[in-house]
């Protein structure tokens, strides 16, 4: 369990909504589609209502301060068998990477290997006291886009597993790219979002990690 699975979900209905896509910025085909992801009735670009027109108004934050500048959406809504599959590549993209093979490992060194995925990815849980945040549709993963359409430069790649995904990472020691995190930082939070304090690439409204970051007293969100 993470600190925010304490925090009580009441869950208040809302439907989830597609995300008008001509609004942002969005890839296609979707990063985790090509990978084989599987999200059925639904696509990575839905929200509840309430977190759209959020990060619709986060949008005319950032348009005030660089017009023609969009949001790009990376992932949103994200049902739990995509969380499985997502966790589970990410996991035999690491052994790769290390030249290792499931089978030769020692329990601690497989260990150390999920602790790292679970460092960036939520546990696919299927109880509904502890969804993973994208599943509850509250969640959204994004950076930005200038007014010629190249994606600016953050200092990591949206899901890399390592410490530069922290956003205070280049506080110190880059100030560009510190400012663009903070940038798409203070556009969210003016706009009702809270931060992932491990991801600078992850926003949400609503679930359970906003009501522990928000000091309140419940989620509005649970699994869809």
């Amino acid at each position: 369990m993470r600190e925010y699975h304490q925090i009580p979900i009441i869950e208040c209905h809302e439907p989830l909504v597609e995300i008008p896509t001509e609004k942002f910025v969005v890839e296609t085909p979707h990063a985790y589609i090509k990978l084989g992801a599987n999200y059925d009735q639904y696509s990575p670009y839905y929200l509840r209502q309430t977190v759209l027109v959020n990060l619709l108004t986060a949008q005319k934050h950032l348009q005030l301060i660089h017009p023609n500048w969009h949001i790009l959406i990376f992932d949103a809504y994200r049902p739990v068998s995509v969380q499985q599959f997502m966790v589970n590549y990410t996991f035999t993209e690491a052994l790769k990477k290390l030249g290792l093979k499931k089978a030769d490992l020692s329990p601690e060194e497989e260990e150390k290997i999920w602790l790292a995925v679970y460092g960036i990815w939520a546990v696919p849980s299927l109880d509904e006291n502890t969804p993973p945040p994208h599943s509850t549709g509250s969640a959204v993963d994004i950076t930005l886009v200038d007014d010629i359409g190249t994606i600016i430069d953050m200092g990591s790649m949206i899901d890399e597993m390592s410490e530069r995904s922290h956003p205070e990472y280049y506080a110190h020691t880059n100030s560009e790219y510190h400012h663009y995190r903070e940038l798409l930082h203070n556009i969210m939070l003016k706009s009702g979002f809270k931060r992932n304090p491990r991801e600078w690439w992850h926003f949400s409204y609503g679930d359970q990690m906003w009501a522990w970051l928000s000091n309140h007293p419940h989620a509005h969100y649970g699994r869809i």
